[in-house]
Order: structure tokens, then sequence, then C-alpha cells
């Protein structure tokens, strides 16, 4: 009787004290299921800081710890490109709904942490930038805002310069969207020293007009065919040999 009792006391015990077996994982160790990972720092890391960077940390992508691109785009415009993506570019959706793997409450995590962490008051210095969506303008008078104010750095023919990256790059214009190139010309990217619209060139920021037509310009200069020199071929019809 006493060996029993002994062994139905083991078989109470060794529950207890199973995560501490030999070999076995503690509970702070085992792996969390993505669906459930609710904390900002993991989600963008995993999902955005590769394109984006970090702050203090610039990535080929517009960087969001950037409080003037924060001003620009709202809390509806943060969340739509978390989850929907942008369609022919690098950027992909992370919505379940559009095929991705985050959920619609990790999609509010990653716009509310961005938001709470490097939104700063008063980033614009009080002043108004453009709208953040609009159509292009005209890409001849976008020819003359780009020689004054672009050229400097960008080079005459946008092949770049000292200051200033090829802004023409067929691959570049084949990968960017209308509205990327939108943002990039409001925001900036003040990690590699380009100033956001307010470079004032001539003591005055872009207009919302010039900002179109320059947009249109770059446009203009992107490659009908992305990738190839040539366009293909004409097919030869019944008639034509």
């Amino acid at each position: 009787m006493l060996r029993r009792a002994l062994a139905a006391c083991a078989l109470l015990v060794l529950p207890a004290g199973c995560d501490r077996l030999p070999g076995r994982p503690r509970p702070e160790s085992r792996p969390v299921r993505p669906s459930a990972i609710t904390d900002f720092a993991t989600l963008y890391g995993k999902h955005c800081a590769g394109c984006h960077g970090g702050e203090g940390r610039p990535g080929a992508a517009v960087q969001l710890a950037d409080p003037v691109y924060l001003a620009f785009a709202d809390d509806m415009t943060l969340r739509s490109v978390t989850a929907q993506g942008i369609p022919d570019t690098a950027m992909p959706a992370f919505a379940k709904s559009a095929g991705g793997d985050l959920s619609d409450e990790q999609v509010e995590i990653l716009v509310a942490g961005m938001r709470e962490r490097w939104s700063r008051p008063g980033a614009l210095g009080g002043s108004v930038p453009p709208v953040y969506a609009s159509a292009p303008g005209d890409a001849g008078r976008g020819k003359a805002v780009y020689a004054e104010h672009c050229a400097e750095c960008h080079g005459v023919e946008g092949m770049g310069g000292e200051r200033g990256g090829a802004i023409v790059d067929g691959s570049y214009l084949a990968l960017v969207s209308d509205q990327g190139l939108r943002t990039a010309i409001v925001v900036g990217r003040p990690a590699f020293g380009m100033p956001d619209w307010r470079g004032e060139v001539n003591g005055a920021p872009l207009s919302d007009d010039e900002v179109a037509d320059l947009v249109a310009f770059l446009i203009a200069q992107r490659p009908a065919f992305p990738g190839q020199p040539y366009p293909p071929p004409a097919t030869k019809g019944p008639n034509h040999g």
C-alpha cells in the first residue's frame, strides 16, 4: 500500500515539474505563433525594417521613422499601404485579407507604433505640405522645375552628380510608383542629404503644382519596357510576308 501511495504522489508531482526536465524548453523560450505577436518592435523588425530601415538607420525605401513623412501621410494611408501594399512595386501586401500574414490587429499595432514612436509635434515648423496624393502635372513645366531645384545635385541630365544619384535610372523608375516619386519629392531622403519640398531654392519651397509637374517629368523618363533596351519586334501579319 505504501508503495502504491508513493507512486500516486509521484504522478501528481511530475506534471508540475515537467517544464524543468532536462532538454525541455522553458515557457519563455517556446516559439510564439506569428498570429499571436503583438509587440511593435518584433512586427516592425520582421516586416518593415528590411526596406524602410529604423530609427537612425535608413533603408532602400522611404524612412518610416521620419517625423516629416508621418506628418505627410495620415493613418488611413499608413494602414492602407501596410495592409494592401502597392501594386507593381516592391511593396507587398501584409494583411491576411490581401494574401499576407498579418491580422487586422497587427496592422493597427504597426500604424499606432510608428505614430507613437516617431511622430513629432511641430515637425513641419508650421509649414503646410502638398497634399499626399495628386495627379501628375505637366512634364514640360516639370523639366524646368527639375533644372531649377534638382539638377545641382542629380546632374543636368539626371544621371547623378557629386551630391545625388541618378534620378532617371530606368531600373529605379520601373520599381517606384508615381506616388512613390511624389512622396520622395515632398519628404526627401534626409539621411542621404536630400531635402524635403522646403529645400527653399530661391527662397521658396516647391508649390503643389511644381511637385505635380516634377512628378510628371520623372514619369516621362520611365522606360516603356523596363529591363529591355529595345521594344519587342512587331508580329508580322498575314499580309506582311
